[in-house]
């Protein structure tokens, strides 16, 4: 993949009126590929831009893709000129999936929701939840530790019910484990989600083809699991700062209660949805990478048992566990959970030297931009030592954005990289992950970059 060179673009920002420099990029012809990749392979699509340069411009049909890949590019869309983009190609399509929550939520709109929110998510209330986290690990662990008796486990799924489990207790005061399909409801969300991005939402939602029908019956039933929610919150009081009564306190304010209702289970679905599957999709990633290199897992656990010893963590460790820090910090360069920010722009700009028109779809990749050679050495190699602090790396801020960039920069980033942290390092104190000899493992980009079909690993005990 070459990403330099004779077709690499200016990386300044900025807006002049009289600039019409079109980006280059495949031929009308080649729409028809470019569709298939969109549908099957969205990796290999914006793989495929980044051969172009720092900026390419990709027609699938109706639509038309400007690729920008340079921090530069990335800093002016996210953040400098942030104001003109709103949600793009494929979070707009989510909206009829996921609805109008944090994630796909515009104006004034989000910015009720981020207040609301953002209380929860500050360091000092997420510094008091290490404990809780500490425990679901250990929990995690155990469980790992039984289930590896009987044969392979499925590392993904394992991590999901963790990441789902963290979010219920720290976030919603809530045992999320009584609902037993909340997976596969998500499972059904996210499916719905990625065929909206593909059919540009031209399918009604009434059709009844089996992916829409499953998705219907998980809107029900996520809508049942709110409701409970609410009603559980509601007969033990809504005095605390939790994510549920602070959303019951803030839908109340709606004048018609459907609305309300309806805003309450969007809010939710996204709140669980994005939080669980990015933080279970970096924690899925980490056991596959560290499994296939040694030198990296026998460093995890001895920082691990100096550290830890025999206790579980607290939010002190945090700062002592600096050689997880920087596995999971190369982990999220490599598979970063958002792939993908897609923006759409509201009035005429102009990135990187090329004239970006009103209304046109620009992306912004931190899957190629991570691995883009001219701010990284060997980019495609697992390489934890990038991230030592003691290090200074010599690249631009923009190029590494794992949690987003700007004023949509991820509200639960410090969440979960206490989760990450804590459970990479219990779990590689006390065993040891294989994958299953001849698995395939293939990344899956849905609106985290997961793995796909799973991860059987077998479980063993540390240094064995």
């Amino acid at each position: 993949m070459t990403l330099t060179g004779p077709k690499a673009t200016a990386a300044s920002g900025g807006t002049s009126p009289g600039a019409r420099r079109v980006p280059p990029g495949p031929p009308l012809w080649a729409g028809p590929s470019l569709f298939k990749k969109l549908a099957t392979d969205r990796l290999a699509l914006m793989e495929q831009a980044a051969t172009y340069g720092d900026a390419a411009k990709l027609t699938i049909g109706p639509k038309k893709l400007y690729f920008f890949n340079h921090p530069d590019h990335a800093k002016h869309v996210l953040a400098d000129n942030s104001g003109n983009y709103h949600k793009g190609v494929g979070l707009v399509q989510a909206r009829r999936a996921i609805g109008d929550g944090l994630l796909t939520s515009e104006g004034e709109l989000w910015r009720k929701q981020r207040r609301m929110i953002q209380p929860v998510f500050q360091n000092k209330r997420i510094s008091q939840q290490a404990g809780v986290i500490a425990a679901e690990a250990a929990n995690l662990v155990e469980r790992l530790r039984a289930k590896g008796r009987q044969g392979p486990v499925d590392v993904v799924q394992e991590m999901t019910w963790l990441s789902l489990g963290v979010l219920g207790r720290t976030l919603l005061d809530a045992d999320l484990g009584a609902f037993d399909r909340i997976g596969q409801d998500f499972e059904a969300v996210q499916d719905q989600a990625m065929f909206e991005l593909v059919t540009l939402s031209k399918v009604p939602m009434w059709v009844p083809l089996p992916k829409q029908l499953r998705f219907r019956r998980a809107r029900n039933d996520l809508q049942r699991i709110v409701d409970h929610l609410e009603a559980e919150r509601l007969r033990t009081g809504i005095d605390g700062d939790d994510v549920v009564s602070r959303l019951i306190g803030s839908t109340r304010e709606e004048s018609d209660h459907r609305v309300g209702r309806q805003r309450m289970r969007d809010e939710l679905v996204t709140l669980l949805l994005a939080g669980h599957e990015t933080t279970a999709s970096t924690l899925s990633w980490t056991f596959h990478l560290i499994d296939g290199h040694p030198e990296v897992r026998e460093r995890l656990h001895a920082e691990a048992v100096e550290v830890l010893g025999d206790r579980l963590p607290v939010y002190e460790d945090l700062s002592r566990l600096t050689y997880t820090a920087m596995v999971v910090e190369e982990v999220m360069r490599l598979y970063p959970p958002v792939w993908m920010l897609p923006r759409e722009a509201q009035g005429d700009d102009e990135v990187g030297g090329y004239h970006v028109p009103a209304g046109a779809d620009v992306l912004i990749s931190p899957y190629t931009l991570h691995r883009h050679p001219a701010f990284w050495d060997r980019p495609e190699v697992f390489d934890p030592e990038r991230f030592d602090p003691g290090r200074p790396s010599g690249r631009p801020r923009y190029a590494y954005i794992p949690f987003g960039a700007g004023p949509r920069f991820c509200v639960g980033n410090h969440l979960g990289m206490m989760e990450a942290t804590f459970v990479i390092a219990m779990v590689a104190r006390d065993l040891r992950l294989a994958k299953v000899p001849g698995y395939e493992v293939v990344p899956e980009p849905m609106l985290s970059l997961r793995v796909r079909g799973g991860l059987p690993m077998t479980v063993h005990a540390a240094g064995a």
